[in-house]
């Protein structure tokens, strides 16, 4: 996924973006609602980690804001604001989830994995695919009943097909996907992926429409 994370305070904001990268997801984090707003008008997220103080604002107001335009992206609140009434306020305000200050980076994890899979329309942690079977929650997949292991990076494509079984997803798409604003993408770098998880699960995982993208096959 592709997460903007929206916190000030440094030495938490690098654990949890070290902790998505760790995951094999894209994060992209700023300390300001007003560099916030500029991401999410430049870039389509999958999902946003707020915190609701801000040097220049409430969090609570930008998140109105961004429901108020019609923008259904999911939003995780991260907060030290641990009143039920602060609670009620951020879901009243349209937040997916509610997590409060400190928090164990594990159960940050499982809550982005919660959130993405109920806006993917499949709830269920576990996915059967021919003859792979896929534990979303925990991250790893059997093939024949014989688990394989992927690399972080190989996940996170492979999770971009299952978030989108039936749509072609273009190599600009998968990219924005995998990697954050100033990451240095070799042109290569989803061809590679690609034929990594074709060698692991089975050479038809993954199809190519030349020159159009990639869409998730049938192994």
């Amino acid at each position: 996924m592709r997460i903007l994370l929206i916190e000030d305070d440094t030495v938490l904001g690098a654990a949890v973006r070290d902790q998505i990268a760790a995951d094999g997801q894209s994060v992209d984090w700023v300390t300001r609602l007003d560099t916030a707003g500029d991401a999410v008008r430049a870039t389509s997220y999958d999902l946003i980690l707020l915190d609701l103080m801000l040097p220049d604002g409430r969090g609570i107001g930008f998140l109105k804001s961004l429901r108020a335009r019609g923008d259904v992206t999911p939003v995780i609140i991260l907060t030290a604001l641990d009143q039920v009434s602060d609670r009620i306020d951020g879901l009243n305000a349209g937040a997916d989830d509610y997590l409060v200050k400190p928090f164990d980076l594990a159960e940050l994890s499982a809550r982005i994995g919660s959130v993405a899979r109920r806006y993917s329309g499949n709830p269920n942690p576990i996915v059967t695919l021919g003859s792979l079977n896929i534990d979303l929650a925990g991250r790893s997949v059997h093939r024949d009943g014989k688990p394989v292991a992927l690399t972080a990076r190989e996940w996170a494509l492979f999770d971009a097909f299952l978030a989108r079984p039936s749509h072609l997803l273009s190599k600009a798409q998968l990219e924005d996907r995998l990697y954050a604003f100033d990451a240095e993408v070799e042109s290569n770098t989803i061809e590679v992926h690609a034929s990594r998880l074709r060698k692991k699960l089975g050479s038809a995982v993954i199809e190519t429409e030349r020159g159009m993208g990639y869409r998730l096959g049938k192994p």
